[in-house]
Formats: structure tokens, C-alpha cells, sequence
């Protein structure tokens, strides 16, 4: 009597099984929640890390989180303007957006990268849907600094039209392009528009993509990663210059999430394979988490106000290293 050959795939390791129950209480604690994911640096550049990090979120969907994802795009709309021989010029580490270059960030944002994010996690399915900051006046913002031209600084966010994406069991991926509170468009800083949306929808995490392992107490010595930091001592570090110059936004961002109520904010390497599961998925994690030491913190519907003058002074604690990761 002949057997059928067995074509079965081969069992999967026993780590593979222990990392799957290792996983389990942080999928029921995530499940349901919004998570924002600010999306950026060689991790948006590299193809196949961006194909790897967008399957990566498509997972997150799966597994029923409701992730929000905010780009830039500094180095895709330099190029552009380089091809159109439009002057790139940066003040203070911002970049100088006359009405001519604003054209071009647009073009670059919605045109080319927000539409290439978005193909690329509905090869899963129709999950995402493209948006403009200035979609449903999604992001408002005031002129910035007239040296600047274009650049914006957030008034408001009407979440209105990402709460009804999100509600629709879509994936917004917003371009961080703003609408003008007197018309026209801004551009503005990723980083702040994913705390500032963080904020107002409510979100229970957010996230920043960078290329480094997170913030570091000196940057040029590796075994000075800190694994753990409240947002108090996330804001001694901004007012006294700590942390590096592009740093600064993200750790102002994750002030204002964690002000306004989001339970964690994480800063890790989005260049390190898988680190978006790692890090929410797991016991360990790979980067930096901010939270909150205020026990009566709650979400404030209105956060864009003067946030840093309710932070307490914290001046003598020390910058935590220890490991406070609860799911």
C-alpha cells in the first residue's frame, strides 16, 4: 500500500511558540486601542523596510489595533526641488518654505509618498486612506515665522474626519500638510502633528519611527540608552538642551500626548527589523518609553494649550533606567 508523502510545513521552533504566548497579554491590552505612528527617516526611504514596516501595521490591523500614521518627507521633497532648481535653504533646522516650494511639498507629500505608503499596506486589502492635513481641515495652522515663509505652527486639530476613518475600521495615513487659519497651506513638523492628533483623538500609544535606538543620556556612548523616562524629565531635557536638535520635537511631542492623557510613548529604530512589534508586543521592547507619573492625568479634549506651564518642577530626579513596561 502506497502513502500519501507528507508535504506538511515543518513544525515551528518552540521559541516561536513561546514568543506567540509572550505576546498574548499585550495583544489583549492593545486590542481596540489607537495607536499612533509617526513614520519617517531610512526606515521610509529603504523599499524593503518600508515594505516591512507597512505589513507591520497591517498586522497591528489585524489583530484589531486601530493605528493613525503621520509622515513627512524631508529628504523625497528635497529631491524635488532640486530637480526644479527651487533653492533649499534651512533656518534653526527648519526648512524655508516660500510659495513655490509649497507647491512642491505637496506635490511630494500627497502626490508621491503618502500615496506609495498607502498602496503598500492595501496590497493586504483595502485598508488605508490617504489624507491631507488639510482634509476636513484636519490640521490648522497659523504662519509660523514670516523668515520661514510656509511653515506652520499648529492651532488645532479637528479629529472629526480621522475619528470617522478610524470608526470605518480604516488606516489613516496623514501627510503632515496643514490648512492656513487664513487660507493657503502650511508646512509643518511630523513629529508634532503625530503628538498633537495623538492628543486629540485619544490615542492609547504613539509611536516615533527614527534612526537611532531612542534617546540616549550622551549620544556618542551606546550603553547610555534610557530605557525609561517620564515626561517631566523628558522636559528638563528640552529646556536644557540635552538631546539633540532634532530630538527636540519628538520629545516635545510626546509631552503633549502623555499631558493630554496617551498611557505611553515610545521612541524607537525603525531600521532594526520588526521593532514597531517588538516594541509594543513584547516583554522587553528595543527603544525608549515615555509615561506619565500623573495618576489623575485624563484626556483633555482641548490640548494644544500651554501644556509646559502644568508640568511640575522636577529638576533633581534622576533619568530612570530601569524597566517599567507593563502591557
Amino acid at each position: 500500500m502506497k502513502y500519501a508523502k507528507d508535504t506538511r510545513p515543518k513544525p515551528v521552533s518552540s521559541r516561536t511558540a513561546e514568543v506567540l504566548v509572550e505576546a498574548l497579554p499585550w495583544i489583549k491590552n492593545i486590542t481596540g486601542k489607537t495607536v499612533v505612528i509617526k513614520y519617517g527617516g531610512s526606515a521610509m526611504i529603504d523599499g524593503r523596510l518600508r515594505t516591512d514596516v507597512m505589513n507591520d501595521i497591517v498586522l497591528l490591523k489585524i489583530i484589531g489595533v486601530n493605528p493613525v500614521i503621520i509622515h513627512g518627507g524631508g529628504l523625497a521633497i528635497t529631491d524635488a526641488m532640486n530637480k526644479f532648481n527651487i533653492p533649499v535653504e534651512f533656518k534653526d533646522g527648519q526648512r524655508v518654505t516660500t510659495d513655490e516650494a509649497m507647491e512642491v511639498v505637496r506635490m511630494v507629500l500627497m502626490g508621491k509618498v503618502n500615496q506609495e505608503l498607502v498602496e503598500a499596506m492595501n496590497e493586504h486589502g483595502n485598508l488605508a486612506v490617504g489624507v491631507s492635513g488639510s482634509d476636513a481641515g484636519t490640521i490648522m495652522a497659523e504662519q509660523k515665522s514670516p523668515e520661514l515663509g510656509r511653515v506652520g505652527r499648529i492651532s488645532r486639530i479637528n479629529s472629526g474626519y480621522l475619528e470617522d476613518l478610524i470608526d470605518a475600521d480604516y488606516i489613516p495615513v496623514v501627510a503632515s500638510i496643514a490648512m492656513g487659519e487664513e487660507g493657503g497651506y502650511y508646512n509643518v513638523n511630523a513629529d508634532l502633528v503625530a503628538g498633537h492628533i495623538a492628543a486629540a483623538i485619544g490615542a492609547h500609544k504613539i509611536v516615533f519611527l527614527t534612526d537611532v535606538d531612542g534617546l540616549y543620556e550622551d549620544f556618542d556612548n551606546k550603553d547610555s540608552l534610557i530605557s525609561n523616562l517620564t515626561m517631566f524629565e523628558a522636559q528638563y531635557m528640552v529646556e536644557n538642551s540635552v538631546v539633540s536638535t532634532g530630538m527636540i520635537p519628538k520629545l516635545q511631542s510626546c509631552i503633549a500626548a502623555l499631558d493630554a492623557g496617551v498611557f505611553r510613548a515610545h521612541i524607537i529604530n525603525g531600521t532594526t527589523p520588526h521593532a514597531l512589534l517588538l516594541e509594543l508586543l513584547t516583554n522587553t521592547g528595543v527603544g525608549t518609553t515615555l509615561h506619565s507619573t500623573e495618576e489623575s492625568c485624563t484626556f483633555d479634549a482641548h490640548p494644544l494649550g500651554n501644556f509646559a506651564s502644568k508640568l511640575i518642577e522636577n529638576r533633581q530626579r534622576p533619568i530612570l533606567m530601569g524597566d517599567l513596561r507593563t502591557p
